[in-house]
């Protein structure tokens, strides 16, 4: 998407190119765009001069969309929706600690847009996240 979105021109692409771009299998990629298409974030065309091309302005694309089309929900937890989530104690918080998650994905991937990624400027809110100590040096503890 991001390739699509950096294009000088809004022609279509073809798949192979962004497949060789990127170093993306061709295979994995057409399932990856077939995705895209079915939730109408990219428009494909035959022939000659056809491949794909973004369904709407770059600006207009967040993040989220495109994970929640090729992905699904942004913080299930093996299909189950965070709300729906029940443990047993001592692990009763884990809910919350799902749906927490949820938030913080969507605090930033709802807000950053394909635009965003391709300026190299992406939203103050995310910037701040970079920003907070340790940002770049958290890591889940083994």
């Amino acid at each position: 998407m991001v390739v699509l979105a950096a294009a000088p021109s809004p022609a279509p692409m073809k798949a192979e190119s962004i497949a060789v771009a990127q170093g993306i299998p061709l295979y994995f990629l057409l399932k990856i765009l077939a995705d895209l298409r079915a939730a109408q974030l990219v428009t494909s065309r035959r022939g000659q001069a056809g491949g794909y091309a973004l369904a709407r302005p770059a600006d207009e694309v967040a993040v989220a969309d495109i994970i929640r089309a090729v992905e699904g929900p942004l913080a299930d937890v093996h299909g189950t929706s965070p709300e729906l989530l029940k443990f047993a104690p001592p692990a009763t918080p884990l809910r919350d600690v799902w749906i927490a998650t949820r938030a913080a994905l969507r605090d930033v991937l709802e807000v950053t847009t394909l635009a965003d990624i391709v300026a190299g400027q992406l939203p103050a809110s995310v910037t701040r996240e970079l920003a907070r100590p340790g940002a770049e040096r958290r890591r889940p503890s083994p």
